[in-house]
């Protein structure tokens, strides 16, 4: 069993604490992606899981032993970096083989482990070449089958794809997916990519300045962000965020220039007359008939994606002239068949129940909503 848990992880560098108090209970098979900007301390997070870092307070546990004074090759982990650490006179064989002969298995054992992940990545044709010879793909799976072959009960994955281009980061993405599925290993990996985090994860841990703002399935935190900075991050395009407040009879809100949102079925009596920050995913703005608009979109730039189309533009003020805009910026998703073209005023609606409400000040979300 290799279940992780995290009891009140804190990290320091002289007087900068760089991670403040992580609490987390990793499933024995589970895949958990750590998610965030650069800077905020997920790869510090997985370099202490790894032995690589000392932690400065609290309790890393790897199957329930508690593995905070314990050297990287007592605790049963194998990791695969970003930028692959392959040793490049070696042929892909020894460079998988590398970690069983120094651990002083026989020699059936490792060509038995090196020939069943070989098979398992499609590198058996390839097990004789050095890694210049191989592509960047084809490097990050020899990557991989050196992690493999050692059995570890963890994975831990630090940027694995970030060096590859978009194309081979879709197919690795499937194959990683696919991979960890089968042979069942509790695996944590580290991206600053969402797109690569809501595919993968099984959860997500969404950090923000060394806290963990978040910690639920991908789903789960696209329905029902916990702050704004999480709301921000996790989508693509982003929410978009448009100041207001709620009606002083709970009923609606008005953002800053006038406009009038309903609010459907949300339960707004407790906010009443509090001024609020409104959060609508792009998907989320429809185009409507004019009586039944709530936003106007006055667009900037169009984007065409094939499926589908984006619009950014700025929020139009529902009366008056053609170019009067906030400086509310709003980007919308549109079916591709909708003709759409810079300078166009687009009447919107929102889903009701897609609306998102956060406090103005402190960023999180309102309870209820």
């Amino acid at each position: 069993m290799a279940e992780i848990g995290f009891s009140q992880v804190k990290k320091r560098y002289g007087g900068t604490q760089v991670l403040h108090g992580i609490d987390m209970q990793i499933a024995d098979g589970e895949f958990i992606v750590i998610v965030g900007p650069s800077g905020c301390g997920k790869s510090t997070l997985l370099r202490m899981v790894a032995g690589l870092e000392a932690i400065s307070e609290g309790e890393i546990s790897i199957g329930g032993r508690v593995v905070n004074e314990l050297e990287p090759k007592d605790r049963d982990i194998a990791m695969v970096f970003q930028n692959y650490a392959l040793y490049p006179h070696m042929s892909v064989y020894d460079n998988m083989a590398y970690g069983l002969k120094i651990a002083k298995l026989d020699k059936t054992q490792i060509e038995t482990r090196v020939a069943r992940a070989a098979k398992m990545l499609e590198l058996s044709h390839l097990l004789q070449r050095k890694p210049r010879q191989l592509s960047g793909g084809q490097r990050q799976r020899v990557a991989m089958g050196r992690a493999i072959v050692r059995d570890p009960g963890t994975f831990l994955f630090d940027e694995p794809l970030s060096n590859l281009d978009a194309k081979l980061r879709v197919q690795m993405r499937l194959e990683i997916k696919q991979l960890q599925r089968s042979l069942g290993t509790t695996s944590l990996y580290v991206t600053h990519d969402q797109v690569e985090a809501m595919t993968l994860a099984d959860r997500l841990v969404v950090m923000n300045a060394g806290v963990a703002e978040q910690i639920d399935t991908p789903m789960a935190i696209y329905e029902r962000p916990a702050s704004r900075f999480v709301a921000g991050f996790i989508g693509s395009p982003a929410m978009n965020f448009l100041t207001g407040q709620v009606g002083d009879d709970g009923n609606g809100l008005t953002l800053v220039d006038g406009t009038k949102l309903r609010s459907g079925n949300l339960k707004l009596d407790h906010l009443a007359g509090r001024p609020v920050t409104a959060g609508v995913r792009p998907e989320h703005l429809h185009v409507a008939a004019a009586e039944e608009a709530e936003l106007h979109l006055q667009v900037g730039v169009v984007e065409t994606l094939g499926a589908d189309i984006l619009a950014h533009g700025r929020l139009a003020l529902v009366e008056g002239r053609q170019d009067d805009t906030t400086k509310e910026i709003l980007t919308v998703r549109l079916p591709g068949a909708v003709r759409v073209a810079e300078g166009d005023r687009l009447p919107l609606r929102a889903d009701q129940e897609a609306l998102h409400l956060f406090d103005s000040d402190t960023g999180q979300r309102l309870a209820d909503v």
